[in-house]
């Protein structure tokens, strides 16, 4: 944002931005199956028991069921549409997907592994977060204060004015959301026979737009 000495012919405004980093704490991501069969029920069937092994995977990991959510639950009809002719019906295809949130992200490689072996089709949407983003936004908002306090400073003293007080707060960006994991390194996980998994750092950042009264 583009800083101004002097408003109104009393007032400096100012931006700044505080930037906290945090070790993410918690972990978000979705497993699913997906089953083709002639008949709903032998796909359902199938797809039953490949959803039974995938949650008990993620029990043994350590993951409470109440941490396990349905995503979706889909039925869909397959059709031969080859050498031009009428769609023919050649079975059903049955999608079960579960959202986990892992609350200890040093299982999260475990939850992958077990999963895997257990059948899982499809593994995405895999994100790192923060459970209690409140202390890191605060310091934040600590440290974004403290950049602008700085610059109205610098300006103020050139401008010969002093700060008189401050007139008006405005808060801008919020925290930043965490970071999908890339989908690069996704496949590399499914890969890999034992699964290492780095969350990284998240950043949480506040901007805010102070005007400052000065004589």
């Amino acid at each position: 944002m583009t800083e101004s000495p002097m408003r109104d012919g009393g007032t400096i405004v100012v931006s700044g931005t505080g930037r906290v980093s945090v070790q993410p704490d918690t972990a978000d991501l979705r497993l699913g199956v997906s089953v083709a069969r002639p008949t709903v029920e032998a796909a359902r069937t199938e797809a039953g028991r490949t959803m039974d092994a995938i949650l008990a995977a993620v029990d043994a990991a350590g993951v409470p069921r109440s941490d396990v959510r349905t995503a979706m639950l889909s039925v869909e009809p397959r059709y031969d549409h080859s050498d031009g002719r009428t769609p023919a019906l050649t079975g059903y295809e049955i999608a079960n997907i579960v959202e986990v949130t892992v609350r200890d992200v040093g299982l999260l490689g475990s939850v992958v592994d077990g999963t895997l072996g257990a059948g899982v089709t499809s593994l995405d949407g895999l994100t790192f977060r923060v459970a209690d983003p409140a202390p890191a936004e605060r310091e934040a908002r600590v440290r974004a204060m403290a950049e602008a306090r700085s610059r109205a400073d610098v300006l103020a003293e050139s401008a010969g004015l002093t700060i008189e007080g401050v007139a008006e707060v405005v808060e801008g960006s919020p925290p930043r959301p965490p970071i999908p994991f890339p989908k690069a390194e996704r496949m590399a996980m499914a890969a890999d026979v034992s699964t290492p998994v780095e969350a990284g750092e998240l950043v949480v950042s506040v901007t805010v737009t102070v005007t400052y009264r000065a004589s």
